[in-house]
Formats: structure tokens, sequence, C-alpha cells
């Protein structure tokens, strides 16, 4: 694998591990307009699919800094993971 490609993902990894503790705990816009019109707990119990990560946090993790930082690590790993196998996919044709 490529150096640069390698530097780049470890970037990615410190990104989404050290400065995913500083994201805002205040709801995503689409969980604000929910919540201010009243129609939040509607929704709730009644998911599409099942997340790995609800809340984007990792799941059993007592310290919720801790539980959203290695989310975002697990996916970046997967993203990267994805990217890399769809652009050796690419590559072969």
């Amino acid at each position: 694998m490529d150096k640069w490609i390698l530097s780049m993902l470890v970037v990615c990894l410190v990104i989404a591990g050290f400065f995913s503790l500083f994201a805002s705990p205040e709801p995503d816009g689409l969980e604000k307009v929910a919540e201010d019109h009243g129609f939040l707990e509607a929704g709730e119990g009644h998911e599409a699919i099942e997340s790995p990560m609800p809340d984007y946090v990792v799941p059993g993790i007592e310290n919720e800094a801790l539980a959203g930082s290695l989310a975002g690590i697990a996916g970046t790993v997967l993203m990267f993971g994805f990217a890399l196998a769809a652009g050796n996919a690419l590559k072969e044709r």
C-alpha cells in the first residue's frame, strides 16, 4: 500500500478519534426539529434497521467520550476498507 494512502488513513483516524471528543452533544438538525415539533418520541423504537452503533457511540462503553471516539475510528476504518476494495476492483477493470 502506498505511503501516501497510509498517511491519509492515519490523519483520518486522528480526526475521527481525537476531534470527535469536541463534537457537540446537542441534537442534529433533524432531531432538533422533531423535538421542537413534538414528534421525536413517535419514531423511537421504530427503526428501519438496527444500528450496530446507535447515536454514534459504541454500545457497552460507559465513558461516552471514549465510546464516541471509538465509533468514529471504527467508521473510518470501515469506510477506508470499502473505498480500498472499490478502488482495487475498479483498477482491475
